[in-house]
């Protein structure tokens, strides 16, 4: 066997350009490739990782980390094969011992990144020990008794260093099992349909169909979508489906290069291969299904390190094919094309992440069967105010899959809106039966019941859903709401300071109580309230105007002008604010300006009877008053 070769600089080419000017490049590159979503909105999950995430948005970048980490750890691993032939063994092992801990901490960003360690075990045994599977299978053909001292055996800093990455590899898992137990998270059959199947065979000819269409997502990057998930990919159900050709155009070319890799008798070769099979295979086995299932079919993001693999076996094919043609500029204008064309891609692509519209609506001619791209354009739409558009995208996520509930919430929701009860409450009903701890849909479902003055049903729905989600302050407020309409007045106000203490800032619970003891002359105690509320919320204008209210009733006036005058200020254009600072000042005798607000209010909303009515009364005492003065 040949000696150990930890000269790493001649395994892979140079670079042409000198390290200053490759990164300058790069670096360059990438700012071109990016540079129109730098100032995008938060979309799709961005929401849920860093707009409403308190502790960090870090986790949004959880990819990213990890293949830094990876990488660095990769190198350290590097540095510790280079120190392993210096004299004395401590330099090399904490290369090693820091490139453990850079793999746990990839780990912890992301669980793919443990798999560096494997990639360091298969860097060290095939690359640098130059270990030749081909030789090994030649002496035992030739039962060669030097097969019994191979070097790579005899060679104890490899055997040490192996130990250590076996240890650090099973101390990780170790922890990671002691933190998070062995429990794998709950998936659905829409998450991975394949991993769902009773056939074996079925299983097996759908994971390997996914693994080609990951490795033609590295190869041709045209087909991007943000959730490959609900019906994107139909699964292959026997061997007489045309897409079974493309597993084994996959495993034609991969069984290739792996031989190349493992028995080609030119070491150099063998090793480049090795390094970028190593780099391309070994970070994706944990989204291959084959260990575990995983939550998804297709994710482009675990296609982040694998491409390291990829860009090595390109230059190396490129540069092979270089030596043997006379045609180099033309080589070299494939790879430029190749890089150019791979640039426009992902400027158009980073263009379609600026805004939640662009990247849904880029999904639909890449996935037009996956259900969660019409549910999320009609979510889009739906908080853009467009409903006739949103439903139809609805209709169209439960056609695609029957059992969306989330989309039959949503699609229920804007049919309430629309007073069109009856199909609400049969789609959110539909709901409940599929998933029935869905607290959601209970409560809307109760919502409905309500409006369709099926008290009792709308109690229980509303008891449901706190049931299934003990903190639910939106609840505690609409079953005040339903107490309220049966004059219940103490179950009401209970319901609504529940909604408070689960929620401080509710304004919608604190307006009622306001209104609610302010109606049943319970001035004091509304004053009371109100003053909590405005204490936790300051700035609430719709506050300020039920507490002016009420301070007017206890003929407070200057509290309850100089409140009106601050809500008026928050809102100006709100009609009932200028009618009810009228009424005040109507009460308190400053008639000139009780003139001037009930004017404003009914040029704000002409409609308003109530305002006129009072509006006739002042302007009568004006002309009375008047008549005495002449």
């Amino acid at each position: 066997m040949a000696e150990l070769d930890t000269d790493l600089d001649h395994i892979l080419p140079s670079p042409v350009l000198p390290p200053f000017w490759a990164k300058l490049v790069v670096g360059l590159v990438a700012i071109v490739c990016f540079a129109r979503s730098y100032d995008g909105d938060f979309v799709f999950d961005d929401s849920e990782a860093i707009v409403n995430n308190k502790v960090a948005g870090v986790v949004g970048r959880a990819d990213l980390l990890c293949a830094l980490f990876f990488l660095l750890s990769f190198l350290g691993y590097c540095k510790a094969c280079r120190e392993s032939t210096k004299e004395g063994m401590h330099s090399s092992t904490f290369w090693v011992l820091l490139s453990i801990f850079l793999g746990a901490v990839a780990m912890l960003c992301k669980e793919q990144g443990i798999t560096v360690l494997g990639l360091n075990a298969v860097f060290d045994i095939l690359v640098i020990g130059k270990f030749s599977v081909l030789e090994i299978v030649q002496k035992v053909l030739h039962k060669d008794k030097s097969l019994e001292n191979l070097g790579m055996l005899r060679n104890g800093g490899l055997l040490f260093r192996m130990t250590l990455l076996t240890s650090g590899g099973a101390g990780m898992l170790y922890v990671r099992w002691r933190i998070m137990g062995t429990g794998p998270p709950a998936f659905t059959e829409v998450d991975n349909p394949a991993s769902f199947a009773d056939s074996v065979l079925v299983r097996a000819i759908n994971y390997n169909y996914y693994y080609s269409l990951n490795a033609w997502l590295l190869l041709c990057p045209w087909w991007l979508c943000f959730d490959w998930s609900m019906g994107c990919i139909p699964l292959i159900k026997s061997v007489s489906d045309w897409r079974v050709i493309v597993l084994a155009a996959l495993w034609f070319c991969l069984i290739g290069l792996i031989c190349q890799a493992l028995c080609s008798e030119d070491g150099h070769k063998r090793r480049i291969l090795t390094l970028g099979l190593g780099f391309l295979v070994i970070p994706f086995l944990p989204a291959s299904n084959l260990f575990f299932r995983v939550g998804f079919v297709v994710a482009e993001r675990v296609l982040y390190l694998p491409s390291v693999g990829y860009c090595v076996l390109l230059t190396f094919g490129f540069g092979a094919l270089s030596k043997h043609t006379k045609k180099k500029k033309l080589i070299a204008a494939v790879v430029l094309g190749i890089v150019l064309i791979n640039m426009l891609r992902c400027m158009v692509r980073s263009a379609q992440w600026r805004s939640e519209e662009q990247l849904f609506r880029s999904a639909l001619s890449v996935c037009p069967l996956n259900a969660k791209v019409h549910y999320n354009i009609g979510k889009n739409l739906a908080d853009k105010g467009n409903q006739t558009a949103a439903i139809r995208y609805y209709r169209e996520a439960v056609r695609l899959n029957p059992k969306y509930v989330h989309a039959m919430n949503n699609l229920g929701n804007i049919l309430k809106e629309r007073n069109e009860l009856q199909e609400a409450e049969e789609l959110l009903s539909l709901a409940v039966q599929i998933q029935p701890d869905f607290a959601a849909a209970w409560m809307n479902l109760g919502i409905v019941q309500n409006s369709l003055k099926r008290f009792e049903a709308a109690e229980q729905s509303y008891r449901t859903a706190i049931k299934h989600r003990r903190k639910y302050p939106d609840c505690y407020y609409n079953l005040g709401r339903l107490y309220a309409d049966l004059n219940r007045h103490v179950d009401a106000l209970n319901a609504w300071r529940n909604a408070t203490v689960l929620k401080p800032e509710h304004s919608l619970a604190w307006n009622n109580m306001i209104i609610l003891l302010d109606n049943t002359g319970n001035l004091a105690q509304a004053e009371a309230v109100g003053r909590e509320a405005l204490g936790l919320i300051p700035n609430d204008h719709s506050l300020m105007f039920s507490l002016a209210n009420v301070l007017g009733k206890s003929q407070k006036y200057k509290e309850s002008e100089a409140l009106f005058l601050k809500a008026i200020k928050a809102n100006p254009n709100a009609a009932s604010y200028h009618g009810n600072l009228a009424v005040l000042y109507h009460r308190w005798g400053h008639l000139d300006l009780a003139k001037k607000h009930y004017e404003i209010s009914l040029q704000l909303d002409p409609t308003a009877s109530g305002t006129k009515e009072n509006y006739g009364l002042l302007r009568r005492k004006l002309e009375q008053m008047q008549k005495k003065d002449v």
